[in-house]
């Protein structure tokens, strides 16, 4: 494919913008973000914000600290430089000739008929600006008129909240990017031009509604594959970098997996919320594993290499797609509206990023893409890694997550959220003889407040589970389980849906600590005393480099580092590798072996018809009515 910029998400023409309390009301608010030969040299957008004031005073500008979805604060600030700001200039009023003839040659060639675009402005004038704080720029505004104001942003941090660029291409968020009035409110229609490395070369415009809006849609610009699918009606676009990454039978069947895994979302909730969807990808051999973002309409992933073709891939881009539903439209009343300039604290993520784990999951079995074993032995892991870790409720970690602690605990609402989901889901169709389940929750909820334009409580969730399980109260189940930290009935529950979990134990190398991924490689956040990373000198912060001769670049080293060195001798020399800070560190350890219990969720041979019923109805998404 050739050079293409591309916003995602169907941007609709709005009224101006609505001023309140401003000593300058804000009007006529226009982005334009350039990224060309020039500005790629130094890796960076050059953005321009023009607007017009109607009086005298000053004007607040504010950039978004975060990026909805990454429950962090990232303060995008931090990549502004070059600040300016400036009056635009007045139109004159002069009186202009151009000559009809050139001397020598003796004709009237009215040379005005070549002439187009005319326009005359006075010079602009530099306005006077201060910081409110780390994020707020104040710009005093001397007279009514234009103002225009400048900046570049870093665009190097390859993460799907941030701005990274390539010789070749750039990708950004509009909270990368986008100021906004803070007087004014967020309302405000507005229009961005996109200047990039385009066939053309020519500036594409956009509308939106609201700031809302116009920030949730992620741009790539630059060369990348580019391709489009109808799919029941509604069309899908699927980008990705660098081109030829995602290219031949792989590209087709990520297609396949994306046809197939929306029959069963779209019945969950009985509809689709977009004209369009677009898949923004981008592979990169340094990346140390994959994630991504949603946004209302689309959504972003960053991966290694390694993932092209694996269900890992297509597990996280059903995530991400059912996100389009389940926290962008039906969302916690905490985040609703969105607040850019501080943490929006929820105990409830565990159902907008548990919950939705545990329906990606169900996309994949439910539209055929991974056989019931393999979901089993998803769940398995979930299981295992709930049970490996510190005890951490459900709302502790939902909340937890904006500070991330080191202990990373904080990320515990995603696996143990998905496995609360399964829990309740076997709870209520038990309850129900089968004929109400999970699916009956969201899709309430999704009816009575987002179609209202309100969040959801967490008050009307356990009424809306109540209310789906025929009466039963959860109110025990919610004290242990979500707001508590005793573990899973899994002995109890299991059965209700003809499952059971099967322990294996046996003994396997183990280096003793546990570990998260972010975009900088595999972090240390917590040792376990008396292990042989705890007598080595590994510290929480520590990111993992090498394991004896076992790389260190994913999630998955355990069960490599396991397999390498399961029939050395204990006690052996075992050299580990950290990097802390920008130094690359090596401790001496000692390989030692441990006790290995292994959970695995398997088919109950000997479970009750009612109970083959409800298993049939989780993995196929039906009822019986």
């Amino acid at each position: 494919m050739g050079a293409t910029a591309i916003l995602t998400g169907v941007l609709l023409l709005g009224a101006g913008a609505t001023p309140s309390h401003s000593a300058s009301s804000v009007s006529a608010i226009r982005y334009e973000v350039t990224f060309d030969a020039t500005t790629r040299l130094r890796r960076a957008l050059a953005v321009k914000m023009r607007f017009r004031v109607d009086a005298p005073g000053a004007v607040r500008l504010s950039l978004p600290a975060w990026t909805p979805g990454a429950y962090e604060i990232s303060n995008f600030a931090r990549k502004v430089s070059g600040f300016t700001a400036s009056a635009e200039g007045r139109s004159l009023g002069l009186r202009l000739s151009l000559p009809a003839w050139t001397p020598g040659a003796y004709e009237i060639s009215n040379f005005a008929r070549k002439v187009s675009g005319f326009t005359a402005s006075a010079e602009g004038r530099s306005l006077g600006w201060d910081k409110v704080d780390f994020d707020t720029w104040r710009v005093r505004v001397d007279r009514a008129g234009e103002v225009l104001v400048r900046f570049d942003v870093l665009a190097d941090s390859l993460d799907n909240a941030m701005a990274w660029s390539t010789p070749d291409f750039t990708f950004f968020n509009g909270t990368n990017v986008l100021l906004f009035p803070e007087e004014t409110g967020l309302d405000f229609s507005a229009r961005l031009s996109m200047t990039g490395m385009t066939e053309t070369g020519q500036p594409r415009e956009y509308v939106a509604a609201s700031y809302h809006e116009l920030v949730d849609m992620p741009i790539f610009v630059g060369r990348f594959d580019l391709d489009s699918t109808q799919i029941a009606g509604r069309w899908y676009r699927l980008a990705s970098y660098p081109e030829g990454a995602l290219a031949g039978r792989a590209r087709d069947t990520f297609w396949e997996w994306t046809e197939q895994m929306l029959p069963p979302m779209v019945a969950v909730f009985e509809e689709v919320p977009w004209e369009t969807y677009t898949t923004l990808l981008v592979f990169d051999e340094r990346y140390p594993g994959g994630s991504a973002l949603e946004h209302g309409n689309s959504h972003v992933g960053i991966y290694n290499t390694r993932f092209i073709g694996s269900p890992l891939l297509a597990s996280i881009t059903a995530h991400e797609i059912f996100h389009a539903w389940n926290v962008k439209r039906l969302r916690p009343a905490e985040l609703l509206p969105y607040d850019y300039a501080r943490p929006q604290a929820t105990t409830l993520l565990w159902v907008s990023e548990g919950i939705t784990d545990y329906y990606a999951d169900l996309a994949l079995v439910r539209g055929g893409i991974i056989p019931p074993a393999f979901f089993y032995r998803m769940t398995s892991d979930k299981v295992q890694t709930v049970s490996d870790a510190q005890p951490v409720a459900l709302e502790d970690a939902s909340l937890s997550t904006w500070i991330q602690p080191s202990d990373g605990s904080h990320f515990m609402y995603y696996p143990k959220g998905s496995l609360a989901g399964l829990l309740l889901d076997i709870l209520i169709r038990d309850e129900s003889d089968n004929r109400r389940s999970l699916d009956d929750v969201l899709r309430g909820l999704y009816r009575t407040t987002y179609k209202n334009g309100a969040g959801f409580t967490e008050v009307q969730w356990w009424e809306a589970v109540r209310e789906a399980a025929g009466g039963r109260s959860f109110e025990q189940f919610y004290r242990r389980y979500i707001d508590g930290r005793d573990p899973y009935p899994w002995t109890r529950i299991l059965p209700l849906a003809g499952l059971v979990l099967k322990a294996d134990t046996s003994r396997v190398p183990r280096l003793g600590v546990s570990t998260s991924q972010d975009s900088n490689g595999i972090r240390v956040v917590q040792v376990v005393p008396g292990s042989a990373a705890a007598e080595a000198g590994v510290v929480p912060g520590d990111y993992l480099v090498r394991i004896g001769a076992v790389k260190v670049e994913g999630l998955e080293f355990g069960s490599a580092f396991r397999a390498r060195y399961r029939r050395r001798r204990e006690g052996s020399d075992l050299p580990v590798t950290v990097r802390r800070g920008r130094a690359a560190v090596e401790l001496p350890a000692r390989l030692v072996f441990a006790d290995d219990v292994s959970l695995r969720l398997d088919a109950d041979q000997r479970a009750t018809s009612k109970a083959q019923r409800i298993r049939d109805g989780i993995l196929r998404g039906l009822v019986d009515r």
